[in-house]
């Protein structure tokens, strides 16, 4: 049995057998008693019942038209933070920048070696290869993704079973999310060991070897894991688009005479065209700012591949604009450097806005055909 309450002399703190108790009722003074955290409970119960009640129409909109406004400021505060920063570059060089002409190892390694007030000779560039092998790698896989996007789309939704569908569909989506360090691992440990040792031959890197050193890492596997990274994302929103489309418009193609695929390939895919286009647009947004896997795999070096030396073109080692931000981030100690990090950003911006309005001019025609889900 618990030992009853002893209660001493006046002014002294009752004791009892589980320890003192204070005089506002045994509770430890500095305790929280039941009236905060009931307070708590209502608190949050009435903000769960706010979010849970539908808003008035008013209220939306302003939150809505806030939260727009706040992403918009933040992109534009994005544009002018790394304009202002890149502007070095521009002064000294103008867009010429952007051409070829110069070693740019050595003007790199011109730049890190500048001081904290550097002189006008140390913003000399030009970032042609940078530019070149962004665009040669970005196009060879937006070009295969976008083929292989389509026709396994059309696979997908019109000719696979239901079952398969079902499984197929998620499989697709989980791929889209993978990590892109996760595809430079596996290039890097098994694709380009792979090329090194069984498709380069000792004959092609004899050929090379006064030029640059074949070891497998290049443009063939920094384009091939590129294309396996950006495909999926394709293939994601086009199925999407062929499931929103009427299954009337293909049953009626057919009632004319068509077999399903010639139906599904004259009316079915003309009518999602919008789709494919926004698809398109982002894989290539995707594949032109990659950075970590083509910073593994692509060699690391500031070299134009020649499509002239044949197979071996597809061997070369090659560096992006993307890539180089990630290889040279550790001299930002250099103003010079830094401006330089900066300009390929900015280079990066101004290539997602173009894509962007580009993208909305192609589809404003394609409208007529878009599709309701």
């Amino acid at each position: 049995m618990t030992a009853p309450v002893q209660y001493p002399a006046a002014g002294l703190v009752p004791f009892s057998a589980t320890g003192p108790a204070s005089p506002t009722g045994g509770k430890r003074a500095g305790s929280a008693g039941p009236g905060s955290s009931s307070g708590a409970r209502r608190f949050l119960a009435s903000l769960f019942a706010c979010l849970r009640n539908p808003w008035p129409d008013r209220r939306a909109e302003r939150t809505l038209g806030g939260v727009s406004l706040l992403v918009s400021a933040s992109v534009i505060a994005m544009i002018v933070f790394v304009g202002i920063r890149a502007w070095p570059i521009f002064a000294h060089n103008g867009i010429s920048w952007l051409g070829p002409g110069g070693n740019l190892e050595t003007e790199i390694g011109n730049m890190q070696a500048t001081s904290v007030n550097p002189p006008a000779a140390a913003f000399h560039l030009r970032a042609w290869p940078l530019v070149y092998g962004t665009l040669l790698t970005s196009a060879i896989a937006v070009v295969l993704g976008l083929a292989i996007a389509v026709l396994s789309s059309i696979f997908i939704v019109e000719l696979a079973p239901a079952r398969l569908r079902k499984v197929v569909i998620p499989v697709i989506r989980l791929l889209a999310s993978v990590p892109s360090v996760i595809y430079g691992l596996i290039g890097v440990l098994v694709l380009v060991p792979f090329v090194g040792n069984h498709l380069v031959t000792a004959s092609e890197k004899a050929s090379e070897q006064n030029v640059v050193e074949l070891t497998g890492a290049g443009l063939g596997v920094a384009a091939v894991i590129l294309t396996v990274m950006i495909t999926p994302i394709m293939i994601a929103l086009i199925c999407e688009a062929l499931i929103a489309a009427p299954t009337s418009w293909r049953e009626g193609a057919v009632a004319l005479g068509l077999n399903p695929l010639r139906a599904v390939l004259a009316v079915t895919l003309r009518g999602v065209r919008p789709a494919i286009v926004a698809a398109a647009v982002l894989a290539t947004a995707r594949a032109l700012g990659e950075a970590v896997m083509i910073q593994m795999v692509s060699g690391g070096r500031s070299f134009e591949p020649n499509p002239a030396a044949g197979v071996v073109f597809f061997y070369e080692p090659l560096r992006t604009l993307a890539s180089a931000i990630v290889d040279y981030h550790e001299g930002v100690g250099a103003p010079a450097l830094k401006a330089t990090l900066y300009a390929f950003a900015a280079l990066l911006l101004f290539a997602a806005c173009v894509l962007s309005i580009g993208g909305y001019l192609v589809k404003l025609p394609l409208r007529k055909y878009q599709t309701r889900g």
